[in-house]
Parts: structure tokens; sequence; C-alpha cells
């Protein structure tokens, strides 16, 4: 009978990294979608938003970071792990991908504090309510 550990043992780590990266491609992928959403709205209320610019930077940065780190993670992709040197190379991607997911995250959640909610209506220059779509 085989047990769960043999089978843990059989398992094929460099298909296992390459699921592992093509999830981490696909969470990118909508992460980045959401940010280009949110840029086009930003830019389509323009400065009548109270942090029109700071909300442009947070954006941009995290498209900027989401599209770095999404190109480190093709670049892993083609990287076989069972050699010595290409491992050691993919760790550093790893780690810088790492970085660049963190800090965009990080991005995110500042803009989330300041005012990309829907329900909150946004004041025209009429003083018309204006609401989110």
């Amino acid at each position: 009978m085989v047990s769960f550990f043999d089978n843990m043992k059989a398992m094929d780590a460099n298909r296992y990294a390459t699921k592992k990266t093509i999830a981490q491609g696909m969470l990118d992928i909508a992460l980045l979608t959401a940010n280009a959403s949110q840029l086009k709205y930003i830019l389509q209320v323009g400065e009548q938003h109270q942090f029109y610019k700071l909300m442009l930077i947070l954006i941009s940065l995290s498209i900027v970071m989401q599209v770095a780190a999404g190109i480190l993670l093709v670049i892993q992709s083609l990287i076989s792990i069972h050699n010595l040197k290409d491992r050691s190379i993919g760790f550093t991607l790893n780690h810088f991908v790492d970085a660049f997911i963190f800090f965009s995250v990080f991005c995110d959640v500042m803009k989330m504090n300041f005012g990309l909610d829907p329900a909150i209506p946004v004041q025209n220059k009429d003083d018309v309510e204006v609401f989110k779509p």
C-alpha cells in the first residue's frame, strides 16, 4: 500500500513550482484589472476627488509594481529548479516578486483608506451628489 508520504516524494517539484507561479500570475492579473478600473474612475472624477493626486500616485505605483512582478513571474517560470545555479536565481527572483507584490498590496490598502468606496458620494462643483458606478 502506498502511503501519503510516498506520494509526496513522487510529486514533481518543478510541476508544483510552475502551477504556483501560474496561480500567482492569475491573482496578479485580477489585481491589475481592479487597479485599471480604479484608475479609470479616478481619472474620470479628476480633481474633484479629495485625494486625487495621492490616489493617482498609489494606483500608478501599484500598477507598475504589478507589471514588474508579472514580468519576473514569467522569467521565473522559465527557470528549472533541478539545476543548483538556476535554483538560486529562482529563489532570488522569488524574493523580488514577493517584495513587489507586498508593496503593491500595501499601496492598495493605503488607497482603500483614502476613499475609493463606491458607497460614498462625491460632491461635484454644482453641489450635486454623484454616486460612483
